[in-house]
């Protein structure tokens, strides 16, 4: 008796990382149309040109003109700030939500996790890491069949299949002779560079193209080449000066630099002429603050003032000296986060920019003071994020987000600290970052960053070592290094006594935890009541929380259900009014003693209060585990419609952000919901799919979620003939995890009897949208081949013939005498088995296998 369907949270999908245009996109349309029809024939695309000629603006516009067609989203990894070959994989995989597992290279990871989807990446910047930007698009445009990359830079990748566009200079105008400019003013209005600059100076001030300025506006584009940046910047002068004053001083600034660098391509030579010409016509405080702004990877105007200001640019001025390298175009505003202005330069102003504070013997001051602003604002942040009482939870999420938003200085902070060997500095900032590793997943990062520095042969203070062995502790837990967690955490707690600072309540609770994992309960008991003294004599209301939470998961694994739930309950009570991060841990564990109890409703609501709390900050891996708790407890009711969504949905999390035991957990639960519909085949495939994922990990067959499948596939032996069983395990085994969740996807495609014509046919659209099989076709068409082992069965083939003849699942079973059912089922198989994702795609195929009636693969 099915019960009450279970609420399950809505769909979780995210559609891309595209900024908002800053301002109107002019210009273009024939290179956008071309670059749109080029994209639905080639996968890899390069723009190509110099700094400043447009190629960032294009390439965001036209991923988001193609966005709709790209059902995974169009994103944007921008590179500019990838100070080392190192980062460039890292910082694609944090603009794409992946996060690094232990014991796996993060490349392989990114690799698996985009292999069934249909994206579009944009690389921004690739020209200072060509070589290494050029292995990852080879790699992941050969296992990955339905991406496609746009990348810009100023120099080509030379990848396989590569198309290089050069960007163009914007269209330009004729001479206009001053006493014409009257009966050319229509016509110039046709010229992109010409509107350019029109728009752009309207911005700043009332500005129309008249016959006055018409010949001074036409002189400007051309003395410009018709580069866009450069453009801009002229235009921006226009709050101060008329076209004619602002041409002129082209004219002369240009002829000035006709002496240098003539190896350069002209445009750079105007482009860089241009930029080193708004820079002169800078006040010197101006010119000073420009310089200094080059050591961030954006920024805020307090970031601002606490970095750049001294006796030169006191604090008080340094709004209105930003406000006004805003008003010439030299300083870019970026999209608000949480109410705060954000800011940044454009790659080319940065590069100039950065070479006067150079030659100005700035830059390591600089760099110092931008170590120390960003150490200040993560422990700034951390000393409030966790504490009982104000700031309210809205506020810690938006910390969460900042701290997000400013990885790429925090990144650019560290990398500082290690190469001047400052481990101190270095050390205290991974220990105020380490919340954020933690709940993004980002663990991999961190524990690198901590490696680092640790190694360095620097003088540290005790205390400072010990926290951060203690977060290094917590970091390996996480990547199921429970050897090396239990090490760090020893290490840390007898540095922490030795030094009397430190953290020996996380270093007690990380080895209460190991021990724990080890099966010795008694040992894991001690050390979790030892963590709860040492944080309670800290007077640490965070450690003693997430301490009586420890201690309740140690007595659950005891089996003392009453003790637990009362541990977790005083576990809540004291996190409550700190950081929900936490509370959603502990509401996990709550869910977790609801469903060991059977009270089916009170483990839906603690894990689905838990999953809010998760989904405010994006911990994807944890709202991948409070679904698969929802799905499990609704496979139980049974509710198998409401088990499928939720397990479903949380092997799509874990896939996305690259999880692999998460994700061979939710299959194997998929595994059980297939065989409690009755459908043993899928099961069984999807048992052999899980035990694969679970043998590449290195889970133990010992496992208890091994055990599990090892039951199931013994079940459905006393159901089907052994060879048949031991086929199907095998098939299962052959599948990619994506392959198996599109196979967990076919009984829902398959319906019920009962179902209306069209009802099957939506199940197959589901799992059409689902993620694909590694295919080895090069785009969205049929693959080379099957991917499936096996092949068409003979009834097989005959639907898959009638499929390219546009039946529907009813006309099918009509025509062959079966059911609608099995007509979709039969459907679904063929999906599954030829690697395909549509109907359309299916009649590609039987058209592509020739005039017989069997296509290849199809069995006699």
């Amino acid at each position: 008796m099915t019960s009450n369907p279970i609420n399950i949270p809505g769909h979780l999908a995210a559609t891309g990382n595209l900024p908002a245009e800053p301002n109107v996109f002019i210009g273009r349309e024939r290179d956008l149309a071309d670059l749109v029809s080029m994209l639905g024939r080639v996968r890899m695309l390069t723009l190509f040109g110099p700094g400043g000629i447009g190629k960032t603006r294009l390439a965001l516009k036209l991923a988001a003109s193609l966005a709709k067609d790209y059902p995974d989203g169009a994103w944007i990894a921008d590179l500019a700030d990838a100070e080392a070959p190192e980062r460039l994989v890292p910082m694609v995989a944090s603009a794409l939500g992946i996060r690094a597992e232990p014991d796996r290279q993060l490349a392989d990871t990114l690799v698996e996790a985009l292999r069934p989807r249909t994206l579009l990446l944009v690389l921004d910047t690739c020209e200072h890491l060509v070589q290494p930007s050029a292995e990852l698009v080879q790699r992941l445009l050969s296992a990955c069949p339905w991406l496609r990359v746009i990348a810009t830079s100023r120099e080509s990748l030379r990848v396989r299949g590569e198309v290089i566009w050069r960007v163009p200079p914007l269209g330009l105008p004729g001479p206009v002779d001053a006493g014409q400019a009257t009966d050319v003013t229509e016509e110039l209005l046709d010229c992109d560079a010409v509107r350019l600059f029109v728009a752009r100076a309207a911005a700043v001030r009332p500005f129309s193209l008249h016959a006055g300025n018409a010949a001074a506006v036409a002189e400007i584009c051309r003395t410009l080449g018709g580069v866009p940046l450069g453009i801009e910047l002229a235009a921006a002068r226009a709050r101060t000066l008329s076209a004619v004053q602002i041409s002129a001083r082209l004219a002369g600034r240009f002829e000035l630099l006709a002496l240098g660098d003539r190896t350069a391509p002209p445009r750079q030579q105007t482009l860089r002429a241009t930029v080193e010409w708004s820079y002169d016509l800078l006040t010197e405080p101006q010119r000073a603050l420009l310089s200094r702004l080059s050591v961030f990877s954006g920024w805020s105007v307090e970031m601002a003032e606490q970095v750049c200001a001294d006796s030169q640019i006191p604090a008080s001025r340094v709004l209105d000296l930003l406000t006004a390298l805003i008003d010439k175009s030299l300083v870019s505003v970026e999209p608000a986060l949480s109410g705060v202005g954000r800011y940044r330069l454009l790659d080319t102003v940065r590069e100039l920019a950065a070479e006067h504070a150079n030659a100005d013997g700035e830059m390591p001051r600089l760099r110092a003071a931008h170590r120390d602003c960003m150490l200040a604002m993560a422990v700034a942040i951390v000393d409030r994020a966790f504490v009982r009482g104000d700031p309210p939870w809205t506020e810690r999420v938006a910390m969460y987000h900042r701290v997000l938003a400013e990885r790429a200085n925090f990144h650019l902070a560290l990398a500082y600290c290690v190469q001047h060997g400052d481990a101190e500095a270095g050390l205290r900032l991974c220990h105020a970052l380490s919340g954020s590793w933690l709940a993004s997943g980002d663990v991999t990062e961190g524990a690198d960053w901590i490696d680092q520095l640790l190694a360095l042969d620097a003088e540290v203070p005790g205390g400072v070592r010990a926290k951060a062995l203690a977060i290094r502790a917590e970091l390996a837990f996480e990547q199921q290094d429970y050897h090396g967690a239990a090490r760090f955490a020893a290490t840390s707690f007898d540095l922490s006594e030795a030094a009397g600072d430190g953290n020996p309540a996380t270093a007690l609770r990380v080895q209460a935890l190991t021990w724990l994992m080890a099966g010795k309960a008694a040992d894991a008991l001690s050390y979790a009541d030892a963590a709860l003294s040492a944080a309670r004599l800290m007077r640490d209301d965070w450690e003693e929380g997430l301490a009586l939470a420890s201690r309740a998961a140690v007595l659950a694994g005891q089996g003392e259900i009453a003790q637990a739930q009362a541990g977790y309950v005083e576990a809540l009570d004291v996190l409550s009014g700190n950081n929900r991060w936490g509370v959603a841990n502990v509401l996990y564990g709550l869910g977790q003693l609801a469903r060991a109890r059977g009270e089916a409703a009170d483990a839906v609501r603690y894990f689905s209060d838990a999953l809010a709390i998760y989904r405010e900050i994006d911990a994807k891996p944890e709202m991948a585990r409070c679904l698969g708790g929802i799905g499990q407890v609704a496979l139980a009711q049974p509710d198998l419609a409401s088990a499928r969504s939720s397990l479903a949905e949380s092997v799509r999390l874990n896939l996305a952000a690259g999880q692999r035991l998460g994700t061979a957990r939710g299959l194997a639960a998929l595994a059980s919901l297939s065989a409690a519909e009755g459908d043993q085949e899928h099961a069984v495939r999807l048992a052999g799919a899980a035990h694969a994922l679970f043998d590449e990990i290195g889970v133990a067959d010992t496992a208890p979620a091994v055990r599990r499948l090892d039951e199931l596939v013994a079940a459905a032996g006393r159901q089907l003939p052994s060879e048949a069983v031991a086929a199907l395990v095998s098939q299962g085994r052959a599948l990619n995890p994506h392959q198996a969740l599109a196979l967990s996807a076919a009984p829902a495609a398959a319906g019920g009897a009962d179902q209306p014509d069209g009802a099957g046919q939506a199940g197959e659209r589901d799992l059409a949208m689902a993620p694909g099989p590694d295919a080895g076709g090069q785009d969205r068409g049929e693959p080379d081949g099957p991917p499936w082992p096996g092949s068409l069965t003979d009834r097989e083939a005959e639907v898959a013939i009638l499929v390219a003849r546009g039946l529907s699942n009813r006309a099918i079973g009509d025509q062959l005498f079966i059911s609608q059912a099995t007509a979709a089922r039969h459907v679904a198989n063929i999906f599954i088995k030829l690697g395909l994702r549509s109907r359309a795609q299916v009649a590609a195929w039987v058209i592509k296998s020739g005039p017989g009636e069997r296509g290849p693969g199809v069995r006699g």
